[in-house]
């Protein structure tokens, strides 16, 4: 079965699920209320001013000639975004003490490893992924727009660093994805409410325990860090106020 799909999510039914997560933590009183305020942050972060604060990292763009800043999302699709993950592409410099700390810290060939992001939007963190040296880079985005743009993004992006050529972009609900059987390098920018994190993480865990093999995560932004600590596989090995690392307890040894 193609993975990959281009429906367009619902905006009712994202925001259903959203309250009914928010009603099982604090209440339906409180999950109403919270609704309500961002409704209106998204209502304020609509006008053109705060917009134009909304662009992003745009010299990444105009180095590299493409398009991965939250400029020029619609509104829809930033509608999406408070019920799901907001779309902020990752800044590079962080990026790069992400992975030198791992490299650092595990020792980590690349060569080995899948690179995979969980909510990949534009692409921007693909094409930064592949400017080391890894098996494969693989995006999965819910957003077929932010999709479409990823898509072109991949077929003109060009580098002199660039070391991984085998870059892939798949659409579809993240919690879904098969995870390949190969060692893994996972990113997640927060790209996930509670309730889809916890799935998406069964889902390694079950990959884990059926296919033994190493798995780290980098959690950029950790909000909901204590969710990564119930996944009983994973270990926490480092990190700072802007991100975790965490590997497979089966690796923590090793």
């Amino acid at each position: 079965m193609d993975f990959s799909s281009q429906k367009q999510p619902s905006i009712l039914e994202a925001a259903r699920h959203w309250w009914r997560d928010a009603a099982a933590r604090a209440g339906g009183l409180a999950a109403t209320r919270a609704l309500f305020a961002a409704l209106w942050e998204f209502a304020r972060d609509s006008t053109p001013a705060r917009l134009r604060q909304l662009y992003g990292d745009a010299d990444y763009d105009w180095e590299h000639r493409v398009n991965t800043t939250s400029a020029a999302v619609g509104w829809r699709d930033r509608l999406l975004g408070v019920f799901h993950s907001m779309y902020q592409p990752t800044e590079p410099v962080v990026f790069h003490e992400m992975l030198d700390t791992l490299i650092a810290q595990a020792g980590l060939n690349f060569g080995d490893f899948t690179f995979i992001d969980l909510g990949s939007g534009k692409g921007r963190t693909l094409l930064m992924a592949s400017d080391y040296p890894f098996r494969r880079v693989v995006g999965v985005e819910l957003l077929p727009a932010l999709h479409r743009v990823a898509l072109e993004n991949l077929a003109q992006y060009k580098s002199e660093s660039q070391k991984c050529l085998a870059l892939e972009a798949l659409c579809g609900d993240a919690a879904e994805y098969p995870l390949p059987r190969e060692p893994l390098l996972m990113y997640l920018f927060n790209p996930f409410p509670e309730s889809v994190l916890r799935r998406v993480l069964t889902n390694l865990e079950q990959s884990i325990l059926e296919h033994p093999r190493p798995v780290y995560v980098l959690y950029h932004n950790p909000l909901m860090e204590n969710v990564l600590g119930d996944c009983a596989p994973l270990t926490k090995i480092g990190g700072t106020h802007q991100y975790s690392v965490w590997c497979a307890a089966i690796m923590a040894g090793g």
